[in-house]
């Protein structure tokens, strides 16, 4: 009996150990394809120091990458400038000081013109000798010349802030202040804001242009408008200086720092990019261009320029050749996905 059972059992576990064996073997032949499907093919080459991505036509179509010609684009070349948007304490003080001046000015005229026609009825009835005593005539002649005085302080009064306000803020500025003009009004009343622009101090430009723009976010313009050359300079920069007004729907606030473009009337040739094909790394904006009909290529831009539609001008790049506009995240992954592999390697 206990041999017949030894006779069943033996077999049956010789049948289990190499069942083990065969079904630890067919895991590890699977992990292993496994490993190898995660672990693709390298695709990225180099070429005169830039990496190439060869992607084929399959791959392509799966992916869903495409690519769109590049459209000619041109536009005005501008300037980079830095802008600094003025406290306006000080125009407001020169303007109620002005407003006061005109007034005492006004007032003491109207005193010498009544003090001016009493001295003249008592000159004349003295000199016919009227009822007038030589007492009476000298008062009256005394309130005309204080009267008379006063006039000639308040017109230096006057004077004084008139020049004030050119020299400290320039004679459009200054003139605009004394005449009382729409400029300085919308200025106090921040309903506008007044910029100081200033260019680097190795660039100059023939004349300021009469509307110019500053960067109040990421991509987002406002327009600004010439005024006139600065009193002052910026002493951090040394740079020539311009004044410019922006509207205050533009979100500046009194104390910002922005980036002004500043047109040069000069048009340069440029390509048009969507915003779908900038990729992002290392705080940069990349685009990939089609090298070939399977192999792709990564190049840097700048997104200085924005275009309506949340678009880019972009100026170095060739206008006979293709972006990929969707998938370029996934050719900037296989980039360095394939890096990474060569490192592990």
């Amino acid at each position: 009996m206990r041999i017949l059972a030894a006779a069943v059992i033996i077999p049956t576990i010789a049948g289990a150990v190499a069942w083990g064996f065969i079904e630890s073997r067919q895991e590890r032949e699977a992990e292993t394809k496994r490993e190898r499907a995660v672990k693709a093919p390298l695709r990225v080459s180099n070429a005169n120091g830039a990496a190439v991505i060869k992607v084929d036509a399959e791959e392509q179509e799966r992916n869903g990458i495409q690519t769109t010609a590049l459209m000619p684009a041109p536009y005005q070349e501008e300037v980079r400038a830095y802008g600094m948007v003025l406290d306006l304490a000080r125009l407001t003080e020169l303007s109620n000081s002005y407003a006061n001046a005109k007034s005492q000015l006004e007032t003491a005229q109207a005193k010498v013109a009544a003090s001016k026609a009493a001295f003249e009825r008592a000159q004349n009835l003295y000199k016919d000798g009227r009822a007038v005593s030589l007492a009476q005539f000298q008062v009256a002649e005394a309130a005309f010349r204080v009267d008379d005085a006063a006039v000639g302080a308040a017109q230096s009064r006057v004077r004084t802030l008139r020049a004030t306000a050119e020299h400290e803020w320039g004679s459009a500025l200054g003139k605009s202040l004394t005449e009382g003009s729409r400029i300085v009004t919308r200025l106090i009343e921040r309903q506008d804001l007044l910029l100081q622009v200033t260019l680097p101090p190795s660039v100059s430009i023939r004349a300021p242009p009469a509307t110019a723009f500053i960067e109040t976010g990421k991509g987002v313009r406002a327009a600004i408008t010439f005024i006139s050359p600065a009193t002052r300079a910026d002493p951090k920069i040394q740079g020539t200086s311009f004044f410019y007004i922006a509207s205050a729907e533009s979100g500046v606030l009194p104390g910002m720092n922005v980036l002004a473009l500043l047109p040069t009337g000069t048009t340069v040739a440029g390509v048009t990019v969507s915003a779908s094909a900038i990729v992002w790394w290392q705080d940069r904006a990349w685009v990939y261009l089609r090298a070939g009909p399977n192999t792709f290529t990564r190049k840097e831009i700048s997104t200085s320029l924005p275009a309506p539609g949340g678009d880019y001008i972009v100026k170095d790049l060739p206008t006979n050749s293709a972006i990929v506009t969707q998938g370029a995240q996934l050719l900037l992954s296989e980039e360095f996905r394939a890096q990474i592999q060569v490192g592990g390697d």
